[in-house]
């Protein structure tokens, strides 16, 4: 059983990582100052999780708008984060959302450096005995979109990672030199994103749907040191059965094409999101295809449940999907309701899967 590090992360990118994207025309009153409703909070924080033992830090978000901007322009959002456990591990991240010019454009960053370890399983069908790996690496993601079109949004995504792999175990595969990346990886990629947003709210939409497309080509042009490209496609949809009663749905495919693919970059199945149930990459390969489907179910007042499934493929440049091999996984879950204007939740999840023991999830906000 694994609690995953998403609940430390997650609670710094909540009020505006999600927002609905749409522009609105209502002045604000007060046009004298450059940031208006600006909140600050600092919090320290502990933890218990099996890759990390005790670990602690601090954590802290500042929220804001632009008082130029009108009433209705969503909330800008810049946080950070630093923390350090018993095995010696060091994590430091600087999420951030801004909305300027009255939602018109969209800035977004998921940047930070880790030192940490992570679990390996292989590649492909081919299952290997859980290797444990050391690795350090800054990693920058950045978006800046520009809205187009009623919420719909059109940008350039930037990512940069230095997977540097500092220890593995002994005769295991990584160990080997035969897994590409396996030792130090530089990722470099630049291209388009386009973001489609008709939600009717951010934090449990009842009907609408939010997606996004992207194509990431690495190259040496940017500083890579290896050559290939993703396609990624995310798409949830939500529908209303009843008052307290929706569907959710969320469709996933992932494409890497090229021959120097590091397995750090492979697409994967797993985590606190994409099939809940295993441990995240438990399953990579070149290419991914995920469906998932949630019952949510509003209970009584701050209390709600869930059941989940999950169906996922794998596939490389040499049979794209093998939907002869599907992999899959199940759970339910509890949901207390946070903040009731927004409908934030609190969100514990246990997935269960055939390959591996369950996995919890405690964290805030929906898995999609």
């Amino acid at each position: 059983m694994r609690l995953s590090l998403f609940v430390l992360f997650s609670v710094l990118s909540l009020s505006a990582s999600s927002a609905s994207f749409q522009a609105d025309s209502t002045k604000k009153s007060d046009t004298t100052k450059f940031l208006a409703d600006t909140k600050f909070i600092v919090l320290p924080v502990a933890f218990r999780l099996p890759e990390t033992g005790w670990g602690g830090g601090v954590v802290g978000t500042t929220t804001f708008s632009f008082a130029r901007d009108t009433i209705r322009t969503k909330p800008s959002q810049i946080s950070f984060g630093a923390t350090y456990t018993q095995k010696k591990q060091i994590l430091f991240f600087v999420p951030f959302n801004i909305f300027y010019d009255n939602n018109r454009y969209y800035f977004n960053g998921d940047n930070g450096w880790f030192k940490y370890n992570f679990n390996y399983y292989g590649i492909g069908e081919d299952r290997v005995p859980e290797e444990k790996f050391d690795v350090t690496f800054p990693r920058i993601r950045l978006l800046a979109a520009k809205l187009i079109a009623p919420q719909t949004y059109l940008g350039l995504r930037y990512q940069y990672e230095g997977y540097n792999v500092t220890g593995t175990v002994e005769d295991g595969e990584l160990s080997s030199g035969r897994i590409t990346g396996s030792d130090f990886s530089r990722t470099s990629s630049l291209g388009p994103s386009i973001l489609r947003d008709s939600r009717d709210q951010v934090f449990y939409p009842r009907k609408g749907m939010f997606g996004e497309l992207y194509i990431l080509p690495t190259s040496k042009i940017f500083g890579a040191d290896h050559s290939f490209t993703r396609i990624y496609l995310d798409v949830a949809n939500y529908f209303s059965l009843h008052d307290k009663l929706v569907l959710a749905t969320n469709y996933t495919a992932s494409a890497t094409f090229g021959d120097e693919v590091p397995f750090s970059q492979l697409s994967f199945l797993g985590g606190p999101k994409k099939m809940r149930g295993i441990y995240e990459g438990f399953f990579r390969d070149k290419n991914a295809l995920l469906g998932q489907a949630e019952l949510r179910w509003e209970i009584w007042k701050f209390i709600g449940a869930t059941a989940f499934g999950s169906l996922g493929f794998l596939g490389n440049e040499n049979d794209g999907i093998r939907f002869n091999k599907a992999k899959y996984t199940y759970g339910g879950g509890l949901r207390i309701t946070a903040q009731k204007k927004n409908h934030l939740n609190i969100r514990v999840d246990y997935g269960f899967s055939p390959y591996a023991k369950g996995n919890l999830y405690l964290t805030i906000g929906e898995a999609f």
